[in-house]
């Protein structure tokens, strides 16, 4: 009976502890090209819980496109199968060829989540600047729902505060709340506290939301939001969780020899 009882108290201990935040990934390998030798771009496509380096498999996109110059290129073909944080991912291989504000975007296939009871659907992006240009990084993608960079979102020092403008079906979302998670690639950091892995923002009444980034490196900020429509799942209607996410590289600045 006592077995029992304790059994009974660990799953509900872990059951009401704090759930790990996904994040849909896009991770060039710098967000600013300054050199034709860096032109030839690896991108890295993937599903996870960024901070704690814990993957979760990624099925081949629905669509991957870069857009430069207003005008839109479909790369999905450009996909090759990968592993990252030891599950099922994807890398692409891209080169930039002229000045340009580069904005990669992924849209996954839904993904089931038992946990949450729901799919999971996040519209992923993120920016590249390359040979000194630095226009046109404010434009919305015409996603979905996505964040709409209110500060450039490359060339950022560490410490640097980070605006974003949710939206969903192209209108702000007010009061959006948005998880904040930085990509431990190294397993460098480790969070205090449970609490201190995901960080939560709320956007204000016009949908901006505002974030002061700690410390050098990749940063994912998404927004999340539950779709009208459901999927079907096992003969029932499941609903579907919409997530904005960006990623943005925050760098420290070089010392002089």
């Amino acid at each position: 009976m006592w077995k029992s009882c304790l059994l009974s108290a660990f799953f509900t201990v872990c059951l009401s502890g704090p759930a790990m935040a996904h994040f849909g990934m896009v991770i060039p390998p710098a967000a600013v090209v300054e050199d034709k030798s860096a032109a030839a771009l690896t991108l890295e496509l993937s599903f996870s819980h960024p901070m704690e380096r814990v993957g979760m498999p990624l099925a081949k996109p629905k669509s991957f496109q870069v857009i430069v110059d207003g005008k839109v290129q479909d790369i999905v073909s450009s996909l090759q199968a990968a592993k990252i944080m030891e599950h099922d991912a994807w890398k692409a291989r891209y080169t930039v060829t002229k000045p340009g504000v580069y904005q990669f975007v992924m849209e996954p296939q839904p993904y089931w989540e038992p946990a949450e009871d729901c799919f999971i659907i996040h519209y992923t992006k993120t920016f590249v600047s390359a040979f000194g240009e630095g226009e046109g990084w404010d434009e919305p993608a015409g996603l979905k729902t996505e964040i709409v960079p209110l500060t450039r979102p490359f060339g950022n020092y560490a410490g640097n505060v980070f605006q974003g403008l949710v939206l969903l079906d192209g209108k702000p979302v007010p009061g959006a709340e948005v998880e904040v998670e930085y990509y431990n690639r190294d397993g460098a950091y480790a969070a205090p506290n449970e609490s201190m892995v995901t960080q939560v923002v709320k956007a204000d009444v016009n949908g901006v939301f505002t974030y002061g980034v700690p410390f050098a490196g990749w940063w994912g900020f998404a927004a999340l939001n539950t779709s009208d429509e459901k999927i079907l799942h096992e003969g029932s209607e499941k609903d579907v969780e919409l997530g904005a996410v960006i990623w943005l590289e925050f760098v420290s600045p070089a010392k002089k020899e």
